[in-house]
């Protein structure tokens, strides 16, 4: 008989920071997290992490919400990839786990979001999309590298100047997510791994 190995519960950052329980929260947070609860199972530990300062998580909230979710030109879709790229530059293994699970569910393709995580370039993307990363990685590994020819590729490929502001505006978030996963010794969510499979 297979024995089956439970997971131990993970640690959810190396700090010990004054995390207070949801219910000290302000109302606005609670709701906030009672709705990650009910739209992805789970509050995000990035967030639980950020709520011993509410006006820190609210900042980080508010900035990831407006990248993200909002209004872009951009698809969604291609803003969770570009996470995952940045994120694979840096190694971020909570970024790749949270990010990676977004592309999963976004595209519908399981394949994809593993294809994102592990090596992006055997993922058969569009041209436009191909250009796309290479600039998010050059500017992760190598931003005093970046010059007009790189801009101009993606003029090329078709991005308008505002949907090069949105990537560079991407890239540069989860550079900084990522040194704050890494920083903190962050762990991603278990629930993550068996979403969208």
């Amino acid at each position: 008989m297979a024995r089956r190995y439970r997971a131990q519960p993970a640690k959810m950052i190396a700090l010990k920071l004054p995390i207070p329980p949801r219910r000290k929260l302000d109302p606005d947070l609670r709701k906030y997290f009672d709705l990650c609860d009910e739209k992805i199972g789970f509050l995000p530990n990035v967030l639980a992490a950020y709520s011993f300062d509410q006006a820190k998580l609210r900042a980080f909230m508010a900035m990831y919400n407006d990248l993200m979710l909002g209004e872009s030109r951009l698809s969604k879709l291609e803003r969770e990839m570009i996470a995952v790229v940045v994120s694979s530059a840096n190694r971020c293994y909570y970024c790749l786990v949270a990010h990676g699970q977004a592309v999963r569910q976004i595209s519908g393709d399981p394949q994809l979001g593993e294809m994102m995580v592990i090596n992006e370039r055997v993922a058969e993307l569009k041209p436009r999309q191909r250009v796309m990363l290479d600039y998010a990685w050059k500017l992760t590994e190598s931003p005093r590298l970046v010059d007009d020819a790189d801009r101009k590729a993606l003029a090329k490929a078709g991005f308008s100047e505002d949907e090069v502001f949105d990537i560079n505006e991407v890239v540069g978030f989860f550079n900084l997510t990522n040194r704050m996963a890494h920083g903190l010794d962050m762990m991603p969510n278990p629930e993550y791994h068996a979403k969208n499979r």
